[in-house]
């Protein structure tokens, strides 16, 4: 009974749609502090990045086109913004990635948008 238990908290926390902590692999966000760390590491990120992180790990697994993060980020219509997002990507990936160039967490889906997996 005791493992069947933890079991099924564990399958409840897996679902809950608004956790205050999301992470993949090293990365995690706090939602309740607004905070990025990367293995432990406190990262300084903008209002408008962390915003774009958020809304990349409350969507783990899925990949997100840029019109989609411009909208969810900036509350706008998404209107030639590609350049804007891929802009704010690389300023994020330069401060959460070892190898900015061969990104562990923000994976680029060619054609379609970006993505976090659940375990980078």
């Amino acid at each position: 009974d005791l493992v069947r238990s933890s079991g099924n908290q564990r399958l409840g926390r897996q679902c809950e749609k608004h956790e205050n902590i999301l992470q993949s692999g090293g990365l995690v966000i706090d939602k309740s502090a607004k905070t990025v760390s990367v293995d432990g590491e406190l990262i300084k990120v903008t209002a408008t990045e962390y915003k774009i992180l958020e809304y990349l790990m409350e969507n783990m697994g899925c990949v997100l086109s840029t019109n989609q993060i411009y909208e969810a980020v900036w509350h706008e219509e998404a209107f030639a913004t590609e350049k804007t997002v891929t802009v704010h990507i690389r300023r994020i990936r330069e401060k959460i990635e070892i190898n900015p160039k061969e990104p562990k967490y923000i994976k680029v889906v060619w054609g379609i948008g970006y993505k976090i997996d659940k375990n980078s």
